[in-house]
């Protein structure tokens, strides 16, 4: 139960509140380290399942935390971007991402409830979004330039791109399920 693909997606939902805390230290390099808390959150969310699936150590409870932590530190993330820079473009963008991981997360726990699961299983779409949208919070958590890059317009232009990835995987997916939920009883 408690195998190491599960201590480190165990680990990602520890690190909120350190995240967090980092987020708001009264110090010059609070953000810095807030950006590199979630970075690490990140590489664990891939390293997890990959370990998970070359160690044969995949599980029931790492199923079901592991989409947890991830949505569970984005939506974080998201809120302390908002409330340090509360645009109606941030705003609409953090939306549309929380909601699009609610109205998955519920499609998949309704159509593992009808046994097609397997219709809405992770494509390589919303893995593109995930790369998207985790380089995009870490560099607007960042938000200072980085070797004279400007991480607030990349990680901003990312998150947009974020945001058109988020729309289409939650189409895509819900055009896969829309012949099981649209069916007669």
């Amino acid at each position: 139960m408690w195998n190491l693909p599960n201590l480190l997606t165990f680990s990602r939902i520890l690190m909120i509140p350190v995240f967090i805390g980092a987020f708001y230290l009264p110090v010059p390099w609070g953000r810095q380290a807030a950006a590199v808390i979630f970075l690490l959150a990140a590489v664990t969310d891939w390293l997890d399942g990959y370990l998970a699936r070359r160690m044969a150590l995949t599980s029931p409870l790492g199923a079901f935390l592991d989409p947890v932590a991830d949505k569970l530190i984005v939506a974080a993330a998201l809120v302390l971007i908002v409330a340090d820079r509360p645009t109606l473009a941030l705003t609409l963008s953090a939306v549309v991402i929380v909601g699009r991981e609610i109205t998955i997360s519920a499609l998949r726990e309704w159509m593992a409830e009808l046994g097609r699961r397997g219709i809405v299983a992770v494509s390589w779409l919303g893995k593109f979004k995930t790369a998207a949208q985790m380089t995009a919070i870490t560099l607007l958590i960042y938000r200072d330039p980085l070797l004279g890059l400007p991480t607030q317009q990349i990680g901003t232009l990312l998150l947009y791109v974020a945001v058109v990835l988020t729309l289409w995987s939650m189409t895509s997916y819900l055009a896969a399920a829309w012949p099981t939920l649209s069916a007669e009883e």
